[in-house]
């Protein structure tokens, strides 16, 4: 028989994703951040490979991608909505941190599961920073789709993508949640 564990499920079944635009400060420390992501690195990794980096975002790095995300935009075209969403999280952030899906060559373990063993990890990092009581909320925008802007803002290669950026801090209040799948429309039995 199954132990079901009442408190991870209640958990579940009330989760919420609160804007990251709402989150204050204090952030997480040193010694609390390398927690959540110990916790957080235990995911699904066929092979061992670890095809996933992180990097830390503070306040210092976001103003400087703030910057850098402004930039790119006017290069690509100077569109005062992409500047915006492009400086957005970064000039609000408070502390972040980046998942670079890192593929790795190995015949027995297909892209495709590397790609989610990334994704796995964003999600991890949400639901252990949650747990111990910060706010999470995962993001991306389009800067973290432009090739040029993850090169110079994050050192990747061209086989390097952006899993998500991951903003930890202080929740500010919730809003209404949102409507929730309708699992009659999307699973079928058989």
């Amino acid at each position: 028989m199954p132990d079901p564990n009442p408190a991870v499920l209640d958990y579940l079944a009330n989760r919420r994703s609160p804007g990251a635009k709402t989150f204050t400060a204090p952030v997480p420390d040193h010694d609390a951040l390398v927690q959540i992501l110990t916790l957080a690195t235990r995911v699904p990794d066929h092979g061992k490979l670890e095809p996933w980096r992180m990097i830390v975002l503070d306040r210092a790095a976001m103003a400087r991608l703030a910057d850098l995300a402004e930039a790119r935009a006017l290069a690509l075209d100077g569109d005062a909505e992409k500047i915006e969403k492009g400086r957005g999280q970064f000039d609000r952030g408070q502390l972040a941190v980046v998942v670079i899906s890192a593929p790795k060559l190995a015949e027995k373990v297909p892209l495709a599961e590397q790609l989610l063993s990334a994704g796995a990890l964003c999600m991890n990092i949400v639901h252990v920073a949650t747990a111990a009581g910060w706010g999470a909320c995962w993001l991306s925008g389009w800067p973290s789709h432009d090739a040029t802007f993850r090169a110079q803002a994050f050192g990747c290669t061209p086989d390097e993508t952006v899993a998500g950026i991951i903003h930890i801090a202080t929740p500010g209040p919730l809003g209404p949640d949102r409507p929730r799948p309708d699992l009659s429309r999307l699973v079928s039995w058989g």
